[in-house]
């Protein structure tokens, strides 16, 4: 793999002695590309002249200003991306922009606030400076994606609804002037946006709505500003004529090969088949344009922003329509698959999820292999901000081998955990250096695994059948990959614990020898496939490895010999194929050689195995552990294994019903949400202030041994933003002190929220959860700034909107498997979050928190509860 990476280096070193490259180049295989994502601003800064344009837009020292990083940056940093692997660049909108938003006092840095889509924007250089980049990706062999927006403008106008609710847009609409002294963008006829003037009204550019409100209304989702962004009526021929004019002009004066398509869900799905495929002689749809310079395979992605739920396919039938649509999107870019890769690896969701996304794939589109799948974007939270490098290192692994064109986002290789964070050293959140480190060891790790799939075609263009999951828990996950003759197997397992994949049907001949190919800690050893066709794996923690089946004469040797291993009794009488449902502990009789030792392996888990012994009879009795299963609907499985032979006996499926019993009800009073100091008010935006949704007014808390299932009551529920989780304008964090001393002395800092815990109260596990978000940490290395060491899995989320209540479930095995929390104390705590808590200021702004200073307490509102209940017996500890 070592050897591939260089080979890919010296590849680099000759591409950039062949110097400048043409401005227009043939279309590539789009399937076999790699593509990096470089937010423009936060990159590299190759020109300092240009950062400041006197606006008050430019402070490195302010994430929402400008930073510097260039066009001119990026080109002296290609080598750096070439080395990595990468094949293509993708940017953000180089396009002339709104600088300052008059209503959020944010800035537009990373380019999606256009003021003119035909123009390059000042702080990113010249239309000179655009053309080099192009050149210089040629000349190395590499490509051009430039982000696109066709839904919005910027922020000029302010529409409301009338005291009749309706909008009439003469009478309820206004605009702003931003910092530059504009009320409009500078480009025709763009800039025709006043409805108050008669002449504008009669262009109607623009739909002149109030904001979305609600994005399951499609009629908002089309016509409503996003986040306030002036919605184009793309309906309007005038506005299709000037779109696809401003974004031909790309393609051919700059060369750009491929366009990333902003916000596609809220433009109609036929409007890309004018923009790409119009036959308008003055302005042609994209892709005629792109044919004309020799690109006959242009791709243009789009974005439809949000993952499904676990098991559903709804978002990922909303893309598959813009690809089916005649004429439409060629491509939308996989955010499913991104969710069930962050939910598996990040947050040790059961592995079944992901083959659940795999399988829906293949099914629903039509050629999911140019769908481009990532793992960190600008949109969301980086992998690191909740996950671990080991998981990162896997979801990477699964992203470049499974269909699709992956997608690295800028600073991944680095080890980033902030969303926006600068590479160079004079931009926000770098840390005062650079971040060009080819020896770091995700760079590494990347170019081998890149390396991987650029040398074997079979994961760029294969077809993936799942062939192991685990239902119940983090655990294994297996495929088998098929091409032109070729066979591979990719093994993960994402737990922090060494699974058991036991008898992994793998379809291959027996005796079919496997290659190691690629591992994340060294190249996976050889196997060979056994009589009936199935391998037996004992993975270790958060390993991924890869396999290749050989071919020819020499590939089959004697297979292995059948297996001997201990069986288990049925768990109840009855229909063998009904998995039985238990309600406590599991207890289990079966099978051996007498006097034999052996382990039971509950979902894979060799960690918390039970250790068995036959008796003279051969027959034996266990009991297994179940307060860590807390989803009756979900199959768990249990096996014989035998570690001295390798062995493991037929599976016995059961279910877990637990009995929650009842551990705290603690009203709360309603309208204390004001912080500790009792003067605290919401951000200015209604959003808050309408539905004040960090007001808890009632905390129930119910256990099951270790397990523990929290429900808030909260005074409102917000959807507004559509929410992965299902509420949104409101963090919890929940604190949990475990009972006795055998925990360990915990932390007392409230990480990040300026704060101690209150009551003399140490915590050992805590929740943080918001809309996009769902990180259970443990206290070791916490302290006021670091959130502690990630804990999987993670905190299962159901939301009832109708009853205002966001329930918590957490399995005793992400609570270190306590026998009992009698005794234990909860302290749930509200806020906001956006990459970090929001900002406190004085005065509230339109996303910050008012009523004190800047180091003040993160809290809105509180609850503190002491938890009583039973042990794993049913019984208070003590009571028999």
């Amino acid at each position: 793999m070592l050897a591939l990476a260089l080979g890919l280096v010296a590849g680099v070193a000759a591409a950039a002695e062949r110097g400048e490259g043409a401005l227009h180049v043939p279309s590539p295989d789009w399937r076999d590309q790699v593509i990096y994502f470089v937010l423009l601003d936060r990159f590299d800064d190759g020109a300092p002249g240009n950062n400041d344009q006197g606006a008050g837009e430019y402070d490195p020292a302010d994430p929402s200003r400008y930073s510097g990083g260039d066009l001119a940056g990026l080109t002296r940093r290609l080598a750096y991306i070439d080395g990595l692997g990468a094949t293509a660049v993708w940017i953000t909108p180089p396009v002339a922009g709104q600088w300052l938003n008059p209503g959020a006092s944010y800035g537009g840095y990373h380019g999606y606030w256009a003021s003119d889509f035909g123009a390059v924007d000042p702080h990113y250089g010249t239309l000179g400076d655009y053309q080099a980049l192009s050149r210089a990706l040629h000349g190395r062999g590499m490509y051009l994606v430039q982000d696109v927006v066709v839904n919005h403008v910027g922020d000029w106008l302010q529409c409301a609804p009338g005291d009749d609710g309706a909008i009439e847009p003469e009478r309820d609409c206004t605009t702003r002037t931003d910092p530059q002294g504009r009320s409009a963008p500078v480009q025709p006829p763009f800039d025709r946006n006043d409805p108050r003037r008669a002449a504008d009204r009669a262009a109607g550019l623009y739909h002149w709505t109030p904001e979305i409100t609600d994005f399951t209304e499609r009629r908002q989702e089309l016509d409503h500003a996003l986040a306030g962004l002036d919605d184009l009526d793309t309906g309007n021929p005038a506005v299709r004529d000037a779109l696809r004019a401003a974004y031909g002009h790309w393609v051919r004066a700059v060369g750009v090969d491929a366009f990333r398509v902003d916000t596609a869900f809220h433009v109609p799905a036929e409007f890309f088949a004018d923009f790409l495929h119009s036959d308008d002689a003055d302005a042609p749809g994209i892709a005629r344009v792109a044919a004309a310079t020799g690109r006959d395979g242009f791709l243009a992605f789009g974005e439809g922003f949000g993952s499904d739920q676990p098991f559903d396919d709804t978002r990922a039938r909303k893309l598959d329509l813009y690809m089916r649509t005649p004429g439409g999107l060629p491509s939308m870019i996989n955010f499913p698959l991104y969710g069930s890769l962050g939910d598996v690896f990040a947050r040790g969701t059961p592995t079944a999820q992901l083959r659940h996304r795999i399988e829906s794939m293949l099914a629903l589109h039509a050629d999911p292999h140019r769908m481009p799948s990532f793992i960190d974007n600008h949109d969301v939270d980086r992998f690191l901000a909740g996950g671990d490098e080991a998981g990162l290192k896997q979801a990477l692994l699964a992203m470049l081998t499974l269909p699709g064109i992956p997608v690295i986002y800028y600073g991944t290789e680095q080890g980033f955990a902030e969303r926006r964070a600068s590479m160079f050293a004079a931009g926000t959140g770098s840390g005062g250096r650079d971040h060009f480190d080819t020896a770091a060891p995700l760079y590494r790790y990347l170019q081998d695994a890149i390396a991987l799939r650029r040398a074997h075609p079979l994961f760029s263009r294969g077809v993936p059948t799942v062939l192991a999951d685990n239902p119940a828990t983090a655990g294994a996950i297996a495929w088998r990959t098929d091409h032109a003759g070729e066979t591979a197997l990719v093994v993960l397992n994402s737990a922090d614990h060494p699974a058991l994949a036991d008898r992994l049907a793998t379809g291959l001949a027996a005796g079919t020898r496997l290659r190691g190919l690629f591992g994340i800690d060294g190249v996976a050893d050889d196997l060979t496939v056994g009589a009936d066709g199935t391998v037996t794996l004992v993975l270790p923690p958060r390993s991924g490895q890869v396999w290749r089946a050989a071919h020819g004469p020499a590939a089959a040797t004697a297979a292995a010999p059948a297996s001997s291993a201990p069986t288990i009794d049925p768990v109840r009488r009855g229909d063998p194929a009904v998995a039985p449902t238990v309600t406590g502990d599991l207890h289990l009789t079966g099978t051996a050689r007498p006097g034999h030792a052996f382990q039971l392996v509950t979902d894979g888990n060799l960690a918390a195995t039970t250790a068995v012994r036959a008796d003279s009879d051969g027959r034996w009795r266990a009991t297994v552990r179940t307060d860590g299963m807390t989803d009756p609907a979900t199959g768990h499985r249990v096996v014989a294994w035998d570690p001295a032979r390798g062995e493991a006996g037929d599976a016995r499926r059961f279910r877990v019903a637990l009995d929650w019993q009842p551990a705290a009800d603690q009203p709360d009073p309603r309208g204390d949400d004001s912080g500790p100091t009792g003067r605290y008010t919401y951000p200015a935006d209604p959003g808050w202030r309408d539905l004040r949704p960090t007001d808890i007014e009632r905390l129930r808390a119910w256990t099951a041994g270790g397990a523990l299932r929290i429900e808030l009551t909260m005074r409102g529920i917000g959807t507004g933003w559509n929410p992965a989780n299902g509420f949104d304008r409101v963090a919890i964090t929940a604190y949990l002190q475990l009972p006795g001393d055998a925990a360990g002395p915990g932390a007392t800092a409230m990480p990040r929220q300026h704060a101690d815990l209150p009551d003399g109260m140490h915590w050992h596990r805590r929740l943080r959860a918001h809309g996009w978000s769902n990180l259970l940490t443990a206290a070791a290395g916490a302290s006021a700034t670091d959130e502690g060491r990630a804990v999987t899995p993670g905190a299962r989320i159901d939301v009832d909107p109708a009853a205002r209540t966001i329930t918590f479930t957490l399995p005793a095995t992400a609570l270190g498997e306590p026998e009992t929390l009698h005794g234990a104390r909860l302290h749930v705590t509200t806020w906001d979050y956006d990459e970090g808590y929001r900002p406190l200021q004085p005065e509230a702004g339109p996303v910050a928190f008012g009523g004190g200073n800047a180091d003040g307490v993160r809290v809105m509102d509180s609850v503190t509860v002491e938890l009583r209940g039973g042990g794993r017996d049913g019984h208070p500890p003590g009571d028999q």
